[in-house]
Formats: structure tokens, sequence, C-alpha cells
């Protein structure tokens, strides 16, 4: 069971030009420090905005994974984090990312 929910709101899909990719960094890096401020070591994200919002799911993640991996790396304050996806072609479209960002 969750100690704490962290609520975000991301970014509606608007074809790229209004900021969403920083709005979405945004989120995540947010909900990370709210995180590592309340000593958590661990968290778990959803794929933000890419249901009803209509961010797309590659872009997303890719905005997702560079953002929490900056983060990690930089403040060595988490000991996990896990996005929790809707579907296997979710979870592919966030592995490929990953591998993309090594």
């Amino acid at each position: 069971m969750a100690k704490y929910v962290i609520h975000t709101v991301g970014p509606v899909w608007r074809g790229g030009h209004e900021n969403e990719p920083e709005v979405l960094a945004d989120c995540y890096r947010n909900a990370l420090e709210i995180a590592r401020s309340r000593g958590m070591k661990s968290v778990a994200f959803p794929s933000i905005s890419t249901g009803a919002y209509g961010y797309p799911i590659q872009e997303a993640s890719r905005v997702a994974l560079k953002t929490v991996k900056d983060y990690t790396e930089k403040t060595h304050a988490l000991s996990e984090v896990v996005f929790v996806l809707f579907s296997e072609d979710d979870m592919r479209t966030y592995a490929k990312a990953s591998l993309e960002l090594q």
C-alpha cells in the first residue's frame, strides 16, 4: 500500500508547440522533488498525459525517462523509480525509449 500519493496534472497535447515537453518534465521533476523532500526512497509513476490528454506516448516516454534519469543522477535521492503502464505496447514503447537514452 502506498504511504503517499503525489498528484500532478500533465499538459494536454496541442501539437507540441505550447511547451508541452517542458510542462511534462516539470510534472515529473516536481513529483520527484516532493518525494525527496518527504524522505521517500521509491516512487511509481503512470505515463502522465498519455491517456485522455492525448500526449503521444513515444514523445512522453522520452521526456519522462530523461527527466527521471537526470534527476536521480543529480540527487541520488531515490533508490527506485517504477513506471506503471497501461499496456504491453506502452511497456515496449518505454523500453525502446530507455534504450535510446543509454
